[in-house]
């Protein structure tokens, strides 16, 4: 599939945020997908994220990532987390207005972005699935997940040295919602497996209207 991107800037929180959108199929899901920590070189052209949005977007989803607030052309400044969490949900709304005929709309995150990502669904429940890569759940609070029904995809590799496996891993461990895959061999940014990083991200997902 040929990936043709609109280059965009979307009405943020506190200015435009920039994004690349690829449009979908029309009942296909919208997905939007958050990039690692901005402080630390995290942009939406992070290779892990770019994968990411590449699978969906081959499966003829709606596809945005953009990035947070003061990255490369978006305006504002980092937040500490805090205004990254309503960037997210600034741009799932553009998306759903923009790709208002899906059947539903997704969020998914890597690293930092699972955090901001998912904090963000957390008070969207348009938002019906969650994708979740190396998340930073040694770093940030996700105990709002604690009672989440919604099914919710992690995938992690084990020779992680930023996110340690064994905190994912137990923190996965019981919830009926999660779907874990652990990817043997794989550092945080997956250099070398990012085939089986985005084989294990859309593992049981089936879309309809493509």
């Amino acid at each position: 599939m040929r990936h043709y991107h609109e280059r965009l800037l979307i009405p943020g929180p506190v200015g435009s945020l920039q994004a690349l959108y690829q449009p979908g199929n029309e009942e296909a899901p919208g997905v939007v997908v958050c990039h690692p920590h901005p402080l630390y070189g995290g942009t939406m052209r992070n290779k892990v994220v770019y994968w990411m949005a590449r699978a969906f977007e081959d499966l003829g989803c709606a596809v945005v990532r953009f990035n947070f607030r003061g990255v490369e052309q978006s305006e504002g400044s980092w937040d500490d987390g805090r205004g990254e969490i309503d960037d997210a949900y600034a741009v799932m709304s553009w998306l759903r207005q923009k790709h208002d005929t899906a059947r539903e709309y997704w969020m998914a995150g890597f690293s930092f972005g699972c955090y901001a990502g998912m904090k963000a669904a957390h008070r969207d429940r348009d938002v019906r699935r969650l994708f979740a890569v190396a998340p930073a759940i040694h770093l940030y609070d996700f105990s709002f997940l604690d009672h989440e029904t919604r099914p919710l995809t992690v995938v992690h590799g084990t020779q992680d040295e930023i996110v340690p496996y064994d905190t994912v891993a137990q923190w996965c461990a019981g919830r009926s919602n999660v779907r874990f895959h652990a990817i043997h061999g794989a550092g945080h940014f997956f250099q070398g497996y990012m085939e089986e990083m985005t084989a294990c991200l859309l593992d049981g997902v089936r879309v309809t209207g493509c």
